[in-house]
Order: C-alpha cells, then sequence, then structure tokens
C-alpha cells in the first residue's frame, strides 16, 4: 500500500501525526526493519506535500518514543527494540489494595520482639534490639490473597497507632500519601512455592506457585525503619511485562 494512501485515511488528523502514524505501520508492517534509513526529509516533504517543519515533528515524536534514531549526516533509522530491557508493571498489585469495598485487612498479630540477624541486618541495627511485628491477611471478596509479615523498627517515641494496621495505610503509602515519616522504599520480586504455614494463612495447597514481594522502607534520614514481605498467591496476581518500544496497534493522537 502506498504510504501516501494511508494518509488519506484520517484526514481530519493534522499532518505530522498522520505522518507519524504512517511510519510506524510501514515500520510495524516490515517495510522498514531494524537498522533502514527512513526516507530524506526532502523526500517525505516532496512526498506529502508538507513543510520540513511539519516533517521535523513527526520526526520527534518517534525519536521521542525510541522507534527510531538520527545519526548526522546520515540519516534517520529504524531502531532495534531493546529485548533485554523488560518493564514489569505492578498495577494488579496495587489495584487489589485500591479497591477498598471489596479488599479487607485481618490483623493477624502485632507484637514486639527481638530482632534476629536477618532483621537486623535489613533494619541495620543491632542483633536483639527490640523491634515490631505485624501480621496482616489481605481478602479480596473475603478470599486471603495476600498473607504480610513486617518489621519496624521500636520507637517509643513514635507508638504504632491503629492507622498503621488498615489497609488504607498500605494503599496510601504505595500512592505517595500518608505515612509522612517515610522517604522512599525498595522492593524485590521473586517466585516461590508456598510452604504448608503459608499454605495455611493463604487458605490452599502447599506447594502452590507464589510471588514474594519483599519490601524495604527508609525514613527522610536514609534510615531503614521497615522491612517485610507479602506473599501473594499465584493465581491471584500477574505481572505484565513491556519489552521494546510497543508501536504495534499504537496510534499519536493529537491532544
Amino acid at each position: 500500500m502506498p504510504l501516501s494512501h494511508s494518509l488519506e485515511k484520517n484526514g481530519r488528523e493534522p499532518a505530522y501525526i498522520r505522518i507519524c502514524n504512517s511510519l510506524k505501520d510501514r515500520i510495524a508492517e516490515g517495510v522498514y526493519v531494524s537498522g533502514d534509513r527512513l526516507p530524506s526529509e526532502s523526500e517525505l516533504c516532496r512526498l506529502h506535500k508538507v513543510s520540513p517543519m511539519t516533517i521535523r515533528r513527526s520526526i520527534r515524536i518517534l525519536l521521542d518514543q525510541g522507534i527510531v534514531t538520527t545519526v548526522q549526516g546520515s540519516g534517520t533509522f529504524v531502531r532495534a527494540p531493546h529485548l533485554n530491557q523488560v518493564t514489569f508493571s505492578l498495577k494488579e498489585f496495587f489495584d487489589i489494595f485500591k479497591d477498598e469495598k471489596r479488599t479487607q485487612v485481618k490483623l493477624m498479630d502485632v507484637c514486639i520482639t527481638k530482632a534476629d540477624d536477618m532483621v537486623s541486618a535489613r533494619l541495620q541495627i543491632e542483633p536483639g534490639q527490640r523491634v515490631i511485628l505485624l501480621q496482616r491477611l489481605i481478602l479480596r471478596d473475603g478470599d486471603p490473597v495476600i498473607y504480610h509479615r513486617e518489621f519496624l523498627v521500636y520507637d517509643p517515641a513514635r507508638p504504632v497507632i491503629e492507622a498503621d494496621l488498615e489497609i488504607t495505610t498500605l494503599y496510601g503509602l504505595f500512592e505517595g500519601r500518608g505515612q509522612a515519616f517515610l522517604k522512599r522504599g525498595e522492593m524485590t520480586v521473586e517466585a516461590m512455592v508456598l510452604d504448608p504455614e503459608l499454605a495455611g494463612h493463604l487458605n490452599t495447597q502447599p506447594l502452590l506457585p507464589a510471588f514474594r514481594l519483599e519490601h524495604l522502607f527508609y525514613d527522610f534520614d536514609d534510615h531503614p525503619v521497615s522491612w517485610g514481605r507479602f506473599i501473594c498467591r499465584g493465581d491471584v496476581l500477574r505481572f505484565k511485562a513491556t519489552v521494546g518500544f510497543g508501536i504495534s496497534g499504537q496510534k499519536e493522537n493529537h491532544p
């Protein structure tokens, strides 16, 4: 299909948008493959009967989206998608906390205990120092889907209050609101299978797949104050990955 023909289908769109989307179509169809040089600015101007500024705006969108790259004196080339760089989304995990109508928190235990070697290493405190242990179950429509075990540095000046135990505070933490004493956090994800104890908490069978999301939160002095793990049933949580620049089926829209 000629390039100009595809532009005629969306005559109401600005020219630079139509040209950008048409070039993406040609790349997606394999007309231009990784490493190919796109037609020059003058060639595109002549083909579409538009100004150089219009073509530059189209190419700028492709550059911003990482679809092409420019080499001074040589032209614009189609980039290879970087499949070794994968971004995973935790949206489904956060959505569980967001829906307060369907999600409930069940506090299993809260107590003051002594830090073992692992807890002391994570929180950068002395072994045996007092910490607060919180254990929660997160239920979705009454069904346990996440077990949460968390250790907090014990601070007599900041006692645990009721808000610390609620699901709204957990979601507020992920959304960047609430928990004003926290500055930043780190989270890692690992695949695992459920041992009998965890399977019992989650009302399912041992050895079923699950995800372990380990978190470490810091205060504004960059001191660790909270370390814990979310154990998520594998039949509930999915991770969505984005690879490459994802041009297929995506069109640039005029704002």
